[in-house]
């Protein structure tokens, strides 16, 4: 069953946070994953508004926590730890 990596980030440092995209968008397309959202257009219905907001689907939950813990991937999340403030979650999809 696929998964969907939810990330929701206000950004504070936005040189920094750039290093961070560059990186981990190729961490993602390496463990499979496709961006369906990455920023854009959004309405704040509840919650913390957090402007920048991203779904990417990977081929598994499995594939998707392989990523996030990847060598690649801590060293892209490097850079985005001090420049913003973010949530994420790893959802399974309905199959």
């Amino acid at each position: 069953m696929s998964a969907l990596w939810v990330s929701h980030v206000l950004v504070t440092d936005p040189t920094r946070y750039a290093e961070y995209a560059k990186r981990a968008t190729v961490a993602i397309a390496d463990h499979g994953g496709v961006f369906l959202a990455r920023g854009g257009d959004y309405r704040q219905m509840e919650g913390p508004d957090r402007p920048r907001n991203v779904v990417a689907r990977f081929p598994s939950l499995a594939a998707a926590e392989a990523c996030y813990h990847s060598d690649a991937y801590q060293e892209a999340l490097s850079f985005a730890r001090d420049a913003s403030v973010r949530e994420l979650s790893i959802v399974e999809e309905i199959g």
